[in-house]
């Protein structure tokens, strides 16, 4: 009876903390480039030092993850090995966030405070992500119970993010932008997430308890070895195989929201943060019922044939978006084929991030099984680990796709009047008038605005880039992962006997 209660406090206080931080990772991740580009006039030199710092900085939180990891399973305190990182990651990152969107600077002077802030938040981010995703095994090892305290975390996980999705760019960018100036707007929606976070970080602290033993027995804490913790992974051929196809899958995952997506909109559309708000939200609302219902799902329906499914539903999605090439740009239309694509195919890749996130926990006991140690925080640290080297090779991607099709000539004409206006240079109505000229051309000729080979690339790289990536990762989990439910199973009973 106690057990249960204990259970249906953790499902409701572990999931609730993690809105913020999603959040927080949402700002960073799918808006920080836009924020540099949009509100920031680079050279071709400074454009390109932003990009190594975000690619270097991102190569090295995904080298801290295990290193992090590592930290967190020699932790030994009255509240658990978890909880004390938790709190330190996310008050810190609180403030890294806060200084990043608020202090104005420009040219290299940006680009050397932006390199001390962004290496920062690789700190102390890694501290709250590792030690939060850290804890679900050492909540439960039962399939069930792990796959609602993984889904639960996944669907507040998303909430998070999809309402920092939704709402950033509506009150940031065009006529909704706070401030009149979407600088101004940026600094306050970081402001705003900084003090949310950590409050919403308190249910897991204070309300979740967890499956340790009461007292803490100190112990001489062992030496720190780099090479204990590649070797705890490498050792894991089913942790290396999901590591490699998960990071395929999360590249292409990531290549819409990692910037291309709103600005192909911004492109196409117009300068209206509204609409790629909408855009959004209604190509992720599908995923919230595949959060409540995965659980019941994964019951009913072996991984391997629900990403069969899923993959079908993705590729499906990717090719309605490809059909709104044969729309007329004026044609609402085409904005709703693309948004109706862009649900299928978030969809599916969903589910695809559900399974992955099961798949690399089932390690811990396969770890277990084979070599005598569960090695959880080691283990779970993969899972950031992944998803930042995903995301530095996404801005590398994306950098590189906007040098090609010429993107920053563009947003560095909207950065100069956003920075006019801001400074109270010219109106709020004259900036979005003359950045409606940038983007579709001025009626008396004297700019061009963005041509259609530069919008139509943008759309064909992030619909056959993300689908061809996809397929590979589709294809190697069914050839390589072997922790199938039965094996699983098999597993755990094993376990048990010892």
């Amino acid at each position: 009876m106690e057990e249960n209660k204990r259970t249906r406090k953790n499902l409701f206080c572990f999931p609730v903390g993690t809105l913020g931080r999603d959040a927080v990772y949402a700002l960073i991740n799918s808006y920080l480039l836009t924020f540099v580009l949009f509100t920031h006039v680079l050279t071709g030199a400074q454009v390109a030092a932003v990009t190594g710092i975000m690619i270097a900085a991102r190569v090295f939180d995904a080298l801290n993850d295990p290193i992090m990891g590592n930290i967190i399973e020699k932790t030994r305190s009255r509240f658990g090995k978890f909880k004390p990182w938790l709190l330190a990651g996310s008050l810190s990152t609180s403030v890294v966030i806060y200084l990043l969107f608020n202090v104005r600077l420009q040219g290299w002077s940006f680009v050397c405070f932006f390199a001390l802030m962004y290496f920062a938040f690789s700190i102390t981010y890694t501290m709250s992500d590792i030690s939060y995703w850290g804890m679900i095994p050492a909540l439960g090892s039962d399939a069930n119970a792990r796959n609602q305290f993984t889904s639960r975390a996944t669907l507040c996980a998303g909430i998070g993010g999809t309402l920092a999705s939704m709402l950033i760019p509506m009150f940031s960018t065009g006529t909704g932008a706070i401030g009149g100036s979407t600088a101004v707007a940026y600094g306050r929606i970081a402001l705003i997430i900084a003090i949310l976070a950590p409050l919403f970080t308190l249910f897991t602290l204070f309300g979740v308890q967890e499956h340790r033993e009461t007292v803490i027995v100190e112990k001489k804490k062992e030496r720190f070895s780099l090479k204990q913790v590649f070797k705890t992974i490498a050792r894991n051929d089913q942790l290396v195989w999901i590591a490699v196809i998960f990071l395929i899958q999360q590249v292409g995952n990531g290549m819409i929201i990692g910037g291309i997506g709103s600005t192909y909109i911004y492109f196409t559309f117009g300068y209206n943060g509204g609409l790629y708000s909408l855009f959004s939200i209604v190509g992720m609302s599908a995923t919230a019922i595949l959060m409540v219902t995965y659980p019941m799902i994964s019951r009913k329906m072996h991984r391997k044939k629900l990403m069969g499914i899923m993959a079908a539903v993705s590729v499906t999605g990717y090719v309605l978006m490809l059909l709104s090439l044969a729309v007329p740009e004026a044609e609402m239309m085409k904005f709703w084929i693309l948004v109706i694509g862009y649900m299928f195919s978030n969809f599916g890749q969903y589910c695809f991030y559900l399974i992955m996130m099961i798949s690399i926990m089932n390690t811990v006991e396969y770890n277990e099984y084979k070599f005598g140690t569960r090695d959880e925080g080691i283990i779970t640290s993969l899972r950031p680990f992944i998803t930042k080297m995903s995301s530095a090779l996404i801005v590398a991607i994306t950098s590189v796709i906007y040098l090609i099709f010429g993107v920053t000539g563009y947003t560095n004409k909207i950065s100069d009047l956003e920075q006019q206006c801001a400074q109270g240079a010219i109106s709020e109505e004259q900036k979005l008038s003359e950045i409606s000229g940038v983007i579709f051309g001025s009626t008396g000729g004297s700019q061009s605005g963005v041509l259609a080979w530069q919008s139509k690339g943008l759309l064909i790289i992030m619909t056959v880039l993300p689908c061809v990536l996809m397929l590979i990762s589709h294809f190697l989990y069914k050839k390589k992962y072997q922790l199938d439910e039965e094996e699983y199973d098999r597993i755990c009973g094993e376990l048990k006997k010892l």
